[in-house]
């Protein structure tokens, strides 16, 4: 059987173990249901998530123009301590960044392979921490607009990591920690304007089950630009992540916007 359409990232739905979906336009995957079966992906174009067009893919699903024009795509998003929409000042366009920047932020503790702190809205809880690969995730503030969450997350990055070491996550090399005691320790670490934003509850610890059969003991990274058509046997699922019995993982999220036929 043959899908065709745009890679977007898998949409996920949490249960044990996380329920993972491919989207297209007309049709859709439930890739935990291709677990142990042969898979098969062709690249056969691009299509730009913003425009449409069929243009090459620069970043994050964007063609190049897009990239540099669409607010979607602002510094704010990687680095939300630039998030000025707050004090109404454009980056791009004001009424989008107010939309998505003057509503509930969390900042948080994540475990994958240790500990990592990160801020997404309050409305992508957990969909932020599987995307992630988190095993473990702890609220500690809920903020009113993403700046605040910026300059928190900038505070803890003293203490804290803020990268997914995407590799040692996919091997599952995670290394035991308490969460909820090391939220504890951050209190007295948050800047003055987020203190009273503290999340007091001690008991909202999320632990998150992937659907991996294997991990691999060596990692080889697939890139359709080189090389368009692969296939393999699909043993695991965790992240934005596609593991193959051979090592070889895909990074759906980091491929959107490519056109692709997938065989089953």
């Amino acid at each position: 059987m043959q899908y065709q359409g745009v890679l977007t990232k898998m949409q996920t739905e949490i249960g044990n173990p996380i329920q993972y979906y491919l989207v297209f336009e007309d049709s859709f995957l439930s890739m935990n249901q291709l677990l142990n079966k042969e898979i098969e992906i062709n690249c056969t174009g691009f299509q730009c998530l913003n425009c449409n067009k069929k243009k090459k893919i620069y970043r994050q699903g964007f063609c190049y123009d897009c990239f540099y024009s669409s607010p979607a795509v602002g510094d704010w998003i990687m680095r939300p301590e630039l998030s000025t929409a707050h004090l109404g000042i454009a980056d791009r366009d004001l009424a989008y960044e107010e939309k998505v920047q003057l509503q509930p932020h969390i900042v948080y503790l994540a475990l994958s392979t240790e500990i990592k702190v990160g801020v997404t809205r309050k409305t992508q809880v957990p969909t932020r921490w599987i995307d992630q690969g988190a095993t473990r995730a702890i609220a500690i503030v809920e903020v009113p607009n993403r700046y605040l969450a910026g300059i928190t997350e900038v505070a803890l990055k003293n203490h804290y990591t803020d990268k997914t070491n995407w590799r040692k996550m996919l091997q599952d090399t995670e290394i035991a920690f308490d969460l909820i005691a090391e939220k504890a320790k951050v209190e007295s670490l948050l800047p003055t304007q987020v203190q009273e934003y503290f999340v007091t509850k001690s008991d909202d610890l999320f632990k998150l089950n992937y659907p991996v059969v294997n991990y691999p003991a060596k990692i080889a990274s697939l890139n359709l630009d080189k090389t368009p058509t692969f296939s393999g046997k699909l043993v695991g699922i965790k992240g934005q992540y596609l593991i193959f019995e051979d090592g070889t993982v895909f990074n759906v999220r980091g491929s959107e916007g490519y056109v692709v036929d997938i065989n089953i």
